[in-house]
């Protein structure tokens, strides 16, 4: 129970391939990075799922012209025994497997290896049960150093180690996934795309959603008339300061409509 099928052979793409055995600068030489470089560390039982989306776009671009660095670790060469056993029953019952203390320890130790402390590279488990993800913390992770985030499975990892290694939680959301691959690359992808050189225009990123504590405004784009419907008149008009206000009042509507949990943080004026 809890072992998956053989893994098939990992794609060469800046990945730890881990021996218990070797000490950790020596894996994680095997990925050379640069000085300055933001760089992801990912631990996860399937190294394969990245770069995944992250390998596309901008953030392949990126990628690809070494604005920043992805390693993803795969667990399985930390497992315990001949099988690699990473999982076991958990403690006073109940269904599923529990990722073992042990053997996350060792993966930990191994991302761990030239890092520097927690604020300048936060460690981060993705569970449901953590603190919610948005963009303040994108922006706090991209001023950092690097990240590395450990991807849970099954019913969720032994709590001994998330103590010891003083852990954040941090979650994408009010819902369950099989694993936190996906949220791993999801906030990666919001992390990434705030890195200096990544996005061509760097005003995007002050103006979108979320930047100020609101919805974005509605966008529109030529043609002028579709199916009957046109562009708001003010937008074409060339008055710059009504179509910022225009923008501004229909942001805090949207929010005030549908976030009313955002509206209600807004500063009071």
């Amino acid at each position: 129970m809890g072992e998956d099928a053989e893994e098939p052979k990992p794609r060469a793409f800046g990945r730890l391939h881990a021996r218990v055995s070797a000490a950790p600068r020596e894996l994680l030489a095997e990925v050379p990075s640069g000085p300055g470089i933001w760089t992801a560390r990912v631990i996860t039982l399937f190294p394969e799922a990245f770069p995944g989306t992250l390998g596309l776009s901008l953030t392949g671009k990126a990628l690809d012209m070494h604005r920043w660095h992805l390693k993803p670790i795969a667990l399985r060469p930390f497992g315990d025994g001949k099988h690699r056993n990473v999982d076991d029953t958990p403690a006073g019952g109940g269904a599923g497997m529990v990722l073992r203390a042990d053997v996350l320890d060792r993966a930990l130790t191994v991302a761990a290896e030239g890092t520097p402390d927690r604020a300048l590279w936060p460690v981060i488990y993705l569970s449901p049960r953590g603190k919610p993800f948005d963009q303040a913390t994108a922006r706090r992770l991209a001023a950092c150093q690097g990240v590395t985030l450990l991807c849970g499975r099954f019913e969720g990892v032994d709590q001994r180690v998330l103590d010891a290694h003083e852990i954040e939680e941090v979650s994408l959301g009010d819902f369950v996934l099989t694993g936190g691959e996906i949220a791993a690359q999801a906030m990666l992808d919001a992390v990434v795309r705030l890195l200096p050189g990544v996005l061509g225009n760097a005003a995007s990123t002050e103006e979108e959603s979320f930047s100020d504590g609101l919805l974005e405004h509605p966008q529109f784009t030529r043609p002028q008339v579709w199916e009957g419907r046109e562009i708001p008149e003010i937008l074409t008009s060339g008055n710059h300061a009504e179509i910022a206000r225009w923008r501004s009042a229909q942001a805090e509507a949207l929010t005030k409509a549908r976030r009313p949990d955002l509206w209600e943080k807004r500063p009071k004026r």
